[in-house]
Protein backbone atom coordinates (compact mmCIF):
# COMPACT_ATOMS: atom_id res chain seq x y z
CA UNK A 1 0.00 0.00 0.00
CA UNK A 2 1.34 3.26 -1.11
CA UNK A 3 2.06 5.93 2.03
CA UNK A 4 -0.26 8.35 0.33
CA UNK A 5 -3.23 5.38 0.81
CA UNK A 6 -2.13 4.28 4.72
CA UNK A 7 -1.59 7.79 6.21
CA UNK A 8 -5.55 8.97 5.97
CA UNK A 9 -6.28 5.71 7.50
CA UNK A 10 -3.59 5.94 10.26
CA UNK A 11 -4.38 9.31 11.04
CA UNK A 12 -8.47 8.09 11.34
CA UNK A 13 -7.49 5.89 13.79
CA UNK A 14 -5.39 8.36 15.87
CA UNK A 15 -7.94 10.82 15.91
CA UNK A 16 -10.09 8.16 17.70
CA UNK A 17 -7.72 6.92 20.11
CA UNK A 18 -7.16 10.81 21.14
CA UNK A 19 -11.09 11.57 21.37
CA UNK A 20 -11.35 8.49 23.45
CA UNK A 21 -8.30 9.25 25.95
CA UNK A 22 -9.74 12.55 26.17
CA UNK A 23 -12.96 10.90 27.13
CA UNK A 24 -11.28 8.93 29.75
CA UNK A 25 -9.48 12.21 30.90
CA UNK A 26 -12.40 13.58 32.20
CA UNK A 27 -13.19 10.68 35.14
CA UNK A 28 -9.26 10.95 35.68
CA UNK A 29 -8.83 14.80 36.59
CA UNK A 30 -12.14 14.08 39.13
CA UNK A 31 -10.75 11.68 40.73
CA UNK A 32 -7.32 13.68 41.07
CA UNK A 33 -8.63 16.58 42.19
CA UNK A 34 -10.70 14.37 45.25
CA UNK A 35 -7.49 12.90 45.71
CA UNK A 36 -5.71 16.67 46.24
CA UNK A 37 -9.47 17.01 48.54
CA UNK A 38 -10.52 19.69 45.27
CA UNK A 39 -14.18 19.00 45.15
CA UNK A 40 -16.02 21.38 42.63
CA UNK A 41 -18.75 19.63 42.19
CA UNK A 42 -19.39 20.20 46.64
CA UNK A 43 -18.77 23.93 46.59
CA UNK A 44 -19.40 25.59 50.19
CA UNK A 45 -21.55 28.20 50.88
CA UNK A 46 -20.21 31.61 51.84
CA UNK A 47 -19.84 32.26 55.71
CA UNK A 48 -20.01 28.43 56.44
CA UNK A 49 -17.85 25.40 57.25
CA UNK A 50 -15.33 24.38 54.22
CA UNK A 51 -13.70 21.22 55.53
CA UNK A 52 -13.31 18.68 52.82
CA UNK A 53 -13.05 14.60 53.62
CA UNK A 54 -10.00 13.00 52.31
CA UNK A 55 -11.51 9.31 52.18
CA UNK A 56 -9.97 8.90 48.44
CA UNK A 57 -6.59 9.37 49.88
CA UNK A 58 -7.25 7.83 53.29
CA UNK A 59 -8.47 4.62 51.26
CA UNK A 60 -5.44 4.73 48.94
CA UNK A 61 -2.90 5.45 51.09
CA UNK A 62 -4.47 1.78 53.88
CA UNK A 63 -4.38 -0.01 50.46
CA UNK A 64 -0.40 1.08 48.98
CA UNK A 65 1.85 0.27 51.50
CA UNK A 66 0.98 -3.72 51.63
CA UNK A 67 0.71 -3.82 47.59
CA UNK A 68 4.34 -1.93 47.16
CA UNK A 69 5.37 -4.46 50.22
CA UNK A 70 4.14 -7.80 48.42
CA UNK A 71 6.17 -7.18 45.13
CA UNK A 72 9.29 -4.74 46.25
CA UNK A 73 9.80 -6.86 49.64
CA UNK A 74 11.41 -9.71 47.67
CA UNK A 75 15.28 -9.98 46.34
CA UNK A 76 13.47 -12.10 43.62
CA UNK A 77 10.36 -9.63 42.29
CA UNK A 78 10.42 -11.76 39.05
CA UNK A 79 10.96 -15.62 38.38
CA UNK A 80 11.74 -17.19 34.68
CA UNK A 81 10.76 -20.82 33.91
CA UNK A 82 11.90 -22.94 30.78
CA UNK A 83 9.41 -23.50 28.31
CA UNK A 84 12.01 -26.48 26.09
CA UNK A 85 13.99 -29.20 27.12
CA UNK A 86 17.50 -27.84 28.23
CA UNK A 87 16.35 -23.86 28.87
CA UNK A 88 16.76 -24.98 32.86
CA UNK A 89 20.00 -23.21 33.57
CA UNK A 90 18.93 -20.68 30.81
CA UNK A 91 15.90 -19.25 33.37
CA UNK A 92 18.28 -19.38 36.34
CA UNK A 93 20.73 -17.03 34.77
CA UNK A 94 17.83 -14.78 33.12
CA UNK A 95 16.05 -14.20 37.02
CA UNK A 96 19.27 -13.60 38.30
CA UNK A 97 20.06 -10.79 35.95
CA UNK A 98 16.52 -9.53 35.80
CA UNK A 99 16.85 -9.16 39.12
CA UNK A 100 19.80 -7.88 40.07
CA UNK A 101 21.49 -6.18 36.57
CA UNK A 102 18.14 -4.68 34.89
CA UNK A 103 15.12 -4.01 37.58
CA UNK A 104 17.23 -1.67 39.39
CA UNK A 105 18.98 -0.06 36.18
CA UNK A 106 15.84 1.25 34.53
CA UNK A 107 14.49 2.35 37.75
CA UNK A 108 12.00 -0.91 38.60
CA UNK A 109 11.75 0.00 42.18
CA UNK A 110 9.98 3.39 41.25
CA UNK A 111 8.26 2.00 37.99
CA UNK A 112 6.56 -0.60 40.74
CA UNK A 113 5.66 2.05 42.88
CA UNK A 114 4.47 4.71 40.67
CA UNK A 115 2.41 2.02 38.77
CA UNK A 116 0.56 0.55 41.95
CA UNK A 117 0.14 3.98 43.23
CA UNK A 118 -2.02 5.34 39.16
CA UNK A 119 -3.69 2.16 39.49
CA UNK A 120 -5.34 2.48 42.40
CA UNK A 121 -6.36 5.99 42.15
CA UNK A 122 -6.57 5.98 38.09
CA UNK A 123 -8.39 2.50 37.34
CA UNK A 124 -4.86 1.77 35.38
CA UNK A 125 -1.40 2.30 34.86
CA UNK A 126 0.60 1.70 31.98
CA UNK A 127 4.50 0.37 31.68
CA UNK A 128 6.54 1.34 28.54
CA UNK A 129 9.84 -0.51 27.62
CA UNK A 130 12.12 0.25 25.17
CA UNK A 131 16.00 0.52 23.80
CA UNK A 132 17.37 3.82 24.50
CA UNK A 133 20.12 4.98 22.34
CA UNK A 134 21.28 8.11 22.23
CA UNK A 135 23.64 10.70 21.63
CA UNK A 136 24.80 12.01 24.98
CA UNK A 137 27.50 15.37 24.01
CA UNK A 138 29.87 16.60 26.99
CA UNK A 139 32.48 19.74 26.74
CA UNK A 140 35.90 19.21 29.34
CA UNK A 141 38.95 21.87 29.40
CA UNK A 142 42.00 20.29 30.15
CA UNK A 143 45.55 22.49 30.76
CA UNK A 144 48.97 22.10 30.90
CA UNK A 145 49.14 18.11 29.28
CA UNK A 146 52.11 16.34 27.21
CA UNK A 147 52.29 15.80 23.52
CA UNK A 148 51.50 12.11 24.36
CA UNK A 149 48.70 12.41 26.37
CA UNK A 150 46.88 15.62 23.79
CA UNK A 151 47.49 13.08 20.82
CA UNK A 152 45.82 10.05 23.18
CA UNK A 153 42.68 12.23 23.80
CA UNK A 154 42.05 13.60 20.29
CA UNK A 155 42.89 10.47 18.26
CA UNK A 156 39.16 9.66 19.77
CA UNK A 157 36.77 9.30 16.94
CA UNK A 158 34.39 10.64 19.21
CA UNK A 159 36.19 13.79 20.50
CA UNK A 160 35.57 17.16 18.57
CA UNK A 161 38.46 19.59 19.35
CA UNK A 162 37.06 22.95 19.53
CA UNK A 163 39.53 24.98 21.13
CA UNK A 164 43.39 24.49 21.15
CA UNK A 165 46.89 26.41 22.27
CA UNK A 166 50.43 25.59 22.77
CA UNK A 167 52.70 26.80 25.30
CA UNK A 168 56.38 26.55 26.65
CA UNK A 169 55.58 25.25 30.60
CA UNK A 170 59.07 24.48 32.46
CA UNK A 171 58.98 20.96 34.25
CA UNK A 172 61.41 19.59 36.25
CA UNK A 173 63.31 22.84 35.13
CA UNK A 174 63.39 22.03 31.48
CA UNK A 175 61.10 23.63 28.78
CA UNK A 176 58.24 21.67 27.60
CA UNK A 177 55.58 22.01 25.38
CA UNK A 178 52.02 21.63 26.82
CA UNK A 179 48.64 22.01 25.24
CA UNK A 180 45.93 23.70 26.80
CA UNK A 181 42.27 22.60 24.52
CA UNK A 182 38.72 22.66 24.75
CA UNK A 183 36.78 19.34 23.55
CA UNK A 184 33.41 17.78 22.40
CA UNK A 185 32.97 14.41 23.34
CA UNK A 186 29.98 12.66 22.10
CA UNK A 187 29.05 9.19 23.03
CA UNK A 188 26.55 7.11 21.96
CA UNK A 189 25.11 5.35 25.07
CA UNK A 190 23.09 1.83 24.59
CA UNK A 191 20.79 0.33 27.08
CA UNK A 192 17.22 -0.79 28.46
CA UNK A 193 15.15 1.46 29.15
CA UNK A 194 11.45 2.09 31.08
CA UNK A 195 9.22 4.11 32.33
CA UNK A 196 5.22 4.38 33.87
CA UNK A 197 3.92 6.07 31.31
CA UNK A 198 1.78 9.25 32.86
CA UNK A 199 -1.86 8.44 31.38
CA UNK A 200 -2.78 11.23 29.62
CA UNK A 201 -0.36 10.64 27.06
CA UNK A 202 -1.35 7.17 26.59
CA UNK A 203 -3.22 6.25 23.46
CA UNK A 204 -5.41 3.07 22.42
CA UNK A 205 -8.40 2.43 20.45
CA UNK A 206 -11.77 2.22 21.70
CA UNK A 207 -12.98 -1.12 20.45
CA UNK A 208 -9.72 -2.55 22.48
CA UNK A 209 -9.72 -5.20 25.12
CA UNK A 210 -6.62 -5.25 25.91
CA UNK A 211 -2.99 -4.68 24.36
CA UNK A 212 -3.30 -7.19 21.64
CA UNK A 213 -6.31 -6.67 20.32
CA UNK A 214 -6.39 -2.54 20.02
CA UNK A 215 -5.92 -1.37 16.32
CA UNK A 216 -3.70 1.31 17.74
CA UNK A 217 -1.79 1.52 20.52
CA UNK A 218 0.68 3.81 21.66
CA UNK A 219 1.69 7.28 23.39
CA UNK A 220 1.84 11.37 22.28
CA UNK A 221 4.33 12.90 24.51
CA UNK A 222 6.25 16.26 23.88
CA UNK A 223 10.04 16.05 22.71
CA UNK A 224 12.42 18.68 22.40
CA UNK A 225 14.04 18.68 18.86
CA UNK A 226 17.29 18.22 20.27
CA UNK A 227 16.12 15.21 21.90
CA UNK A 228 14.71 14.04 18.87
CA UNK A 229 18.52 14.26 17.36
CA UNK A 230 19.69 12.55 20.47
CA UNK A 231 17.46 9.65 19.23
CA UNK A 232 19.00 8.82 16.00
CA UNK A 233 16.73 11.25 13.66
CA UNK A 234 18.05 13.09 10.79
CA UNK A 235 18.74 16.72 11.87
CA UNK A 236 17.23 18.47 9.22
CA UNK A 237 13.46 16.26 8.88
CA UNK A 238 14.03 17.13 12.82
CA UNK A 239 14.12 20.96 11.85
CA UNK A 240 11.30 20.91 9.48
CA UNK A 241 8.98 19.23 11.89
CA UNK A 242 5.61 21.59 13.35
CA UNK A 243 5.69 22.52 16.90
CA UNK A 244 3.19 21.30 18.91
CA UNK A 245 -0.69 20.98 17.52
CA UNK A 246 -3.53 23.35 18.17
CA UNK A 247 -4.65 20.78 20.64
CA UNK A 248 -1.57 20.75 22.96
CA UNK A 249 -3.01 23.10 25.60
CA UNK A 250 -6.48 20.59 25.78
CA UNK A 251 -3.95 17.98 26.80
CA UNK A 252 -2.30 19.60 28.97
CA UNK A 253 -5.22 20.13 31.11
CA UNK A 254 -4.48 16.60 32.94
CA UNK A 255 -1.00 17.10 33.42
CA UNK A 256 -1.64 20.27 35.25
CA UNK A 257 -4.07 18.99 37.42
CA UNK A 258 -1.82 15.45 37.98
CA UNK A 259 0.94 18.23 39.10
CA UNK A 260 -1.10 20.39 40.89
CA UNK A 261 0.36 23.34 39.61
CA UNK A 262 -0.81 26.03 37.42
CA UNK A 263 0.02 26.52 33.59
CA UNK A 264 3.33 27.92 33.25
CA UNK A 265 3.76 31.27 30.72
CA UNK A 266 4.72 30.30 27.39
CA UNK A 267 8.05 31.68 26.26
CA UNK A 268 10.10 32.21 23.23
CA UNK A 269 12.48 28.95 23.11
CA UNK A 270 15.59 27.87 21.19
CA UNK A 271 14.57 26.37 17.90
CA UNK A 272 16.78 23.47 18.75
CA UNK A 273 14.35 23.07 22.91
CA UNK A 274 11.22 23.64 20.84
CA UNK A 275 8.97 21.03 21.89
CA UNK A 276 7.47 18.87 19.10
CA UNK A 277 4.30 16.30 19.46
CA UNK A 278 6.09 13.06 19.33
CA UNK A 279 3.42 9.73 18.38
CA UNK A 280 4.91 6.82 18.86
CA UNK A 281 2.54 4.48 17.55
CA UNK A 282 1.90 0.41 17.26
CA UNK A 283 -0.55 0.13 14.09
CA UNK A 284 -2.09 -2.99 13.17
CA UNK A 285 -2.29 -2.85 9.36
CA UNK A 286 -2.58 -4.33 5.88
CA UNK A 287 0.57 -2.26 3.75
CA UNK A 288 1.15 -5.88 1.63
CA UNK A 289 -2.14 -6.35 0.43
CA UNK A 290 -2.50 -10.20 1.52
CA UNK A 291 -5.36 -9.66 3.65
CA UNK A 292 -3.74 -9.99 6.74
CA UNK A 293 -2.60 -7.08 9.34
CA UNK A 294 0.41 -6.92 10.34
CA UNK A 295 1.97 -4.63 13.55
CA UNK A 296 4.31 -2.19 12.62
CA UNK A 297 5.89 0.31 14.76
CA UNK A 298 5.33 4.24 13.35
CA UNK A 299 6.77 7.24 15.36
CA UNK A 300 5.56 10.33 13.71
CA UNK A 301 6.84 14.31 15.00
CA UNK A 302 4.28 16.75 15.25
CA UNK A 303 1.41 15.19 13.08
CA UNK A 304 0.48 12.50 11.26
CA UNK A 305 1.62 13.49 8.00
CA UNK A 306 3.54 12.25 4.87
CA UNK A 307 6.31 14.41 5.61
CA UNK A 308 6.33 13.75 9.47
CA UNK A 309 7.31 10.14 9.55
CA UNK A 310 10.32 9.32 11.30
CA UNK A 311 10.00 5.30 11.86
CA UNK A 312 8.16 2.91 9.69
CA UNK A 313 9.05 -0.94 10.76
CA UNK A 314 7.26 -4.33 11.01
CA UNK A 315 7.62 -5.10 14.91
CA UNK A 316 6.89 -8.39 16.99
CA UNK A 317 5.15 -7.32 19.99
CA UNK A 318 3.73 -4.28 21.75
CA UNK A 319 6.29 -3.00 24.43
CA UNK A 320 3.24 -1.50 26.90
CA UNK A 321 1.46 -3.32 29.57
CA UNK A 322 -1.89 -2.40 30.87
CA UNK A 323 -1.93 -2.84 34.78
CA UNK A 324 -5.33 -2.99 36.97
CA UNK A 325 -5.65 -3.94 40.53
CA UNK A 326 -9.26 -4.84 40.10
CA UNK A 327 -10.34 -5.72 36.66
CA UNK A 328 -13.53 -5.67 34.99
CA UNK A 329 -14.32 -8.69 32.44
CA UNK A 330 -13.97 -7.82 28.65
CA UNK A 331 -12.35 -4.61 28.76
CA UNK A 332 -8.85 -3.09 29.65
CA UNK A 333 -10.35 -0.49 31.81
CA UNK A 334 -10.16 -1.52 35.50
CA UNK A 335 -11.63 -0.16 38.76
CA UNK A 336 -10.09 2.36 41.05
CA UNK A 337 -10.61 3.21 44.95
CA UNK A 338 -11.74 6.61 43.53
CA UNK A 339 -14.50 5.19 41.69
CA UNK A 340 -15.52 3.42 45.22
CA UNK A 341 -14.97 6.20 47.03
CA UNK A 342 -15.76 9.66 45.99
CA UNK A 343 -19.92 9.87 46.28
CA UNK A 344 -19.30 8.49 49.88
CA UNK A 345 -16.02 11.22 50.37
CA UNK A 346 -19.04 14.28 48.68
CA UNK A 347 -21.92 12.87 51.11
CA UNK A 348 -19.53 12.87 54.31
CA UNK A 349 -17.68 15.96 53.36
CA UNK A 350 -21.36 17.89 53.30
CA UNK A 351 -22.09 15.89 56.39
CA UNK A 352 -19.03 17.31 58.15
CA UNK A 353 -20.07 21.05 57.07
CA UNK A 354 -22.77 20.58 58.45
CA UNK A 355 -21.99 19.49 61.79
CA UNK A 356 -18.97 21.78 62.02
CA UNK A 357 -21.71 24.30 61.14
CA UNK A 358 -24.01 23.43 63.92
CA UNK A 359 -20.99 23.58 67.03
CA UNK A 360 -19.90 27.28 65.05
CA UNK A 361 -23.56 27.96 66.42
CA UNK A 362 -22.99 26.36 69.84
CA UNK A 363 -19.87 28.46 70.19
CA UNK A 364 -20.68 31.82 68.29
CA UNK A 365 -24.62 32.23 69.30
CA UNK A 366 -26.05 35.08 68.09
CA UNK A 367 -28.04 37.52 69.85
CA UNK A 368 -31.08 39.40 70.25
CA UNK A 369 -30.15 43.26 71.26
CA UNK A 370 -32.93 46.28 72.15
CA UNK A 371 -30.30 49.09 70.64
CA UNK A 372 -32.15 51.99 73.17
CA UNK A 373 -30.78 50.45 75.52
CA UNK A 374 -27.20 49.95 74.62
CA UNK A 375 -24.87 52.87 74.62
CA UNK A 376 -22.05 51.45 72.84
CA UNK A 377 -23.50 48.84 70.80
CA UNK A 378 -20.31 48.15 68.67
CA UNK A 379 -19.53 46.14 72.27
CA UNK A 380 -21.98 43.69 71.43
CA UNK A 381 -21.75 43.58 67.61
CA UNK A 382 -18.05 43.30 67.66
CA UNK A 383 -17.42 42.16 71.40
CA UNK A 384 -13.65 41.86 73.05
CA UNK A 385 -12.36 40.43 75.83
CA UNK A 386 -13.33 42.53 79.19
CA UNK A 387 -14.89 45.08 77.29
CA UNK A 388 -17.29 47.09 79.02
CA UNK A 389 -20.73 47.13 77.84
CA UNK A 390 -22.49 50.78 78.92
CA UNK A 391 -25.96 50.96 79.54
CA UNK A 392 -28.11 53.82 78.82
CA UNK A 393 -29.91 56.00 81.87
CA UNK A 394 -32.87 54.00 82.99
CA UNK A 395 -31.70 50.43 81.29
CA UNK A 396 -30.79 48.30 84.75
CA UNK A 397 -31.10 44.88 83.37
CA UNK A 398 -28.61 44.42 81.29
CA UNK A 399 -30.73 41.07 80.38
CA UNK A 400 -33.26 42.47 78.80
CA UNK A 401 -31.17 44.50 76.61
CA UNK A 402 -29.09 41.28 75.31
CA UNK A 403 -30.40 37.76 74.78
CA UNK A 404 -28.91 34.83 73.36
CA UNK A 405 -30.57 33.09 70.59
CA UNK A 406 -30.22 29.64 71.51
CA UNK A 407 -29.79 26.95 68.67
CA UNK A 408 -30.01 22.93 69.27
CA UNK A 409 -27.09 20.81 68.78
CA UNK A 410 -28.85 18.41 65.94
CA UNK A 411 -25.54 17.56 64.69
CA UNK A 412 -25.40 15.12 66.88
CA UNK A 413 -27.65 12.98 64.74
CA UNK A 414 -24.93 12.95 61.99
CA UNK A 415 -22.64 11.08 63.93
CA UNK A 416 -23.98 7.78 62.94
CA UNK A 417 -24.28 8.71 59.44
CA UNK A 418 -20.75 9.01 60.01
CA UNK A 419 -19.76 6.04 60.76
CA UNK A 420 -22.01 4.38 58.40
CA UNK A 421 -20.57 5.63 55.50
CA UNK A 422 -17.12 4.48 56.75
CA UNK A 423 -18.22 0.88 56.95
CA UNK A 424 -19.74 1.62 53.87
CA UNK A 425 -16.48 2.48 52.33
CA UNK A 426 -14.85 -0.76 53.86
CA UNK A 427 -17.73 -3.20 52.08
CA UNK A 428 -17.02 -1.60 48.51
CA UNK A 429 -13.18 -1.70 48.66
CA UNK A 430 -12.67 -4.65 50.91
CA UNK A 431 -10.20 -2.38 52.84
CA UNK A 432 -9.64 -1.94 56.18
CA UNK A 433 -7.18 -1.21 58.91
CA UNK A 434 -5.92 -4.37 58.86
CA UNK A 435 -5.13 -4.15 55.17
CA UNK A 436 -2.59 -1.54 55.90
CA UNK A 437 -0.55 -3.83 58.51
CA UNK A 438 -2.99 -2.77 61.75
CA UNK A 439 -3.83 -6.27 63.72
CA UNK A 440 -7.21 -6.20 64.71
CA UNK A 441 -6.08 -8.10 67.95
CA UNK A 442 -4.62 -4.28 69.01
CA UNK A 443 -8.44 -3.60 69.38
CA UNK A 444 -9.69 -4.32 73.43
CA UNK A 445 -12.50 -6.99 73.86
CA UNK A 446 -11.48 -9.32 70.35
CA UNK A 447 -11.09 -12.54 70.85
CA UNK A 448 -7.91 -14.13 69.34
CA UNK A 449 -10.35 -15.80 66.68
CA UNK A 450 -12.39 -13.08 65.75
CA UNK A 451 -9.00 -10.90 65.19
CA UNK A 452 -7.82 -13.70 62.85
CA UNK A 453 -10.72 -13.59 61.15
CA UNK A 454 -10.65 -10.09 60.64
CA UNK A 455 -7.25 -9.97 59.65
CA UNK A 456 -7.60 -12.58 56.92
CA UNK A 457 -10.67 -10.42 55.48
CA UNK A 458 -8.58 -7.26 55.84
CA UNK A 459 -5.59 -8.65 53.54
CA UNK A 460 -7.85 -10.43 51.67
CA UNK A 461 -8.74 -8.05 48.72
CA UNK A 462 -4.95 -6.61 48.96
CA UNK A 463 -4.28 -9.96 48.09
CA UNK A 464 -6.88 -10.42 45.08
CA UNK A 465 -5.37 -6.84 43.93
CA UNK A 466 -1.81 -8.00 43.90
CA UNK A 467 -2.68 -11.14 42.00
CA UNK A 468 -4.31 -9.32 39.46
CA UNK A 469 -1.46 -6.45 39.04
CA UNK A 470 0.82 -9.31 38.75
CA UNK A 471 -0.69 -10.27 35.54
CA UNK A 472 0.21 -7.11 33.82
CA UNK A 473 3.50 -6.97 35.64
CA UNK A 474 4.33 -10.87 34.21
CA UNK A 475 3.73 -8.89 30.51
CA UNK A 476 6.29 -6.24 31.11
CA UNK A 477 8.90 -8.84 32.83
CA UNK A 478 8.50 -11.00 29.41
CA UNK A 479 8.62 -8.51 27.27
CA UNK A 480 11.74 -6.83 29.11
CA UNK A 481 13.55 -10.13 28.64
CA UNK A 482 13.06 -10.25 25.03
CA UNK A 483 13.76 -6.20 24.57
CA UNK A 484 17.57 -7.68 26.43
CA UNK A 485 18.02 -10.90 24.58
CA UNK A 486 17.38 -8.72 20.97
CA UNK A 487 19.62 -5.81 21.18
CA UNK A 488 22.14 -6.63 23.80
CA UNK A 489 25.15 -7.61 21.23
CA UNK A 490 27.96 -8.93 23.78
CA UNK A 491 28.12 -10.77 27.11
CA UNK A 492 28.45 -8.76 30.23
CA UNK A 493 29.85 -9.21 33.69
CA UNK A 494 28.54 -8.15 36.83
CA UNK A 495 29.21 -8.56 40.19
CA UNK A 496 26.70 -11.19 42.02
CA UNK A 497 26.57 -12.49 45.14
CA UNK A 498 30.03 -11.34 45.98
CA UNK A 499 31.03 -12.88 42.85
CA UNK A 500 31.36 -11.92 39.12
CA UNK A 501 29.83 -13.58 36.56
CA UNK A 502 29.04 -13.30 32.64
CA UNK A 503 26.02 -13.16 31.43
CA UNK A 504 25.13 -13.27 27.52
CA UNK A 505 21.92 -13.21 27.00
CA UNK A 506 21.80 -13.58 23.09
CA UNK A 507 22.12 -17.65 23.99
CA UNK A 508 18.80 -17.42 26.15
CA UNK A 509 15.53 -18.51 24.65
CA UNK A 510 13.04 -15.82 24.43
CA UNK A 511 9.81 -17.57 24.55
CA UNK A 512 10.50 -18.03 28.29
CA UNK A 513 7.69 -17.95 30.89
CA UNK A 514 7.86 -15.87 34.19
CA UNK A 515 5.61 -15.44 37.33
CA UNK A 516 5.98 -12.54 39.27
CA UNK A 517 6.47 -13.33 43.32
CA UNK A 518 3.32 -12.11 45.00
CA UNK A 519 4.26 -14.35 48.28
CA UNK A 520 5.87 -12.06 50.39
CA UNK A 521 4.43 -9.37 52.51
CA UNK A 522 0.95 -10.22 51.34
CA UNK A 523 0.42 -10.71 55.69
CA UNK A 524 1.20 -8.39 58.70
CA UNK A 525 4.08 -8.48 60.17
CA UNK A 526 2.67 -10.23 63.41
CA UNK A 527 1.39 -12.99 60.85
CA UNK A 528 5.40 -13.45 59.86
CA UNK A 529 6.67 -13.63 63.44
CA UNK A 530 4.31 -16.19 64.59
CA UNK A 531 5.20 -18.28 61.30
CA UNK A 532 8.60 -17.89 61.72
CA UNK A 533 8.54 -18.91 66.06
CA UNK A 534 6.94 -21.94 64.46
CA UNK A 535 9.37 -23.04 62.32
CA UNK A 536 11.85 -22.08 65.37
CA UNK A 537 10.08 -24.58 67.75
CA UNK A 538 10.06 -27.48 64.84
CA UNK A 539 13.93 -26.61 64.76
CA UNK A 540 14.64 -27.21 68.35
CA UNK A 541 12.38 -30.65 68.70
CA UNK A 542 14.24 -32.05 65.55
CA UNK A 543 17.61 -31.08 67.60
CA UNK A 544 16.72 -32.25 70.64
CA UNK A 545 15.40 -35.80 69.49
CA UNK A 546 18.04 -37.00 66.70
CA UNK A 547 21.08 -34.84 67.66
CA UNK A 548 23.61 -32.53 65.65
CA UNK A 549 23.66 -35.46 62.90
CA UNK A 550 20.24 -35.32 61.80
CA UNK A 551 19.90 -34.58 58.09
CA UNK A 552 17.13 -31.85 58.42
CA UNK A 553 18.48 -29.18 60.52
CA UNK A 554 22.26 -27.81 61.07
CA UNK A 555 23.51 -25.27 64.06
CA UNK A 556 23.99 -22.92 60.90
CA UNK A 557 20.55 -23.29 59.70
CA UNK A 558 19.11 -22.92 63.52
CA UNK A 559 21.35 -19.60 64.18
Amino acid sequence: MPDRDYIPLVADMLKECEKYRDLLSADRIRALEYYDGIMKDTPSDKGRSAVVSRDVRAMHKKALPPLVRTFLGSDRIVEYAPVAEGDEEQADQATDYMNSVVFPEVGGYRIIADSIHDTLKLRNSVIAWWYDEKKIASVSKHTGLGEDEFAQMVAEPEVEVLEHTERMEMVEGQPMQVHDFKIKRIKTERKAAAECVPLEEFLIHPDAVDEDTSPMIGRKRKLRRTDLVAMGYDKDTVWGLPVNGADGEQDEAEEITRRSQLESGKTELAHELQEIDYYELYVRIDLDDDGIAELRRMCYGGKVAENTLLHNEECDDVQYAIIASNSQPHQWEGISIADDVMDLQRVKTVLLRNTLDNLYWQNNMQIAVKADMIENLDAVTNPQFGQVIQMKSGASDVRQAIQPIIVPFVAKESFAMLSYIDNEKEERTGITDASGGLPPDALQNVTAKASALAEQQGIGQVEMMARTLAVGYRRFFRGLLRLIIRHQDKPRTVRLRNEWVTFDPRQWNADMDCSVNTGLGAGTRERDLMTMQQVLQVQREILANMGLQNPYVTPENFG
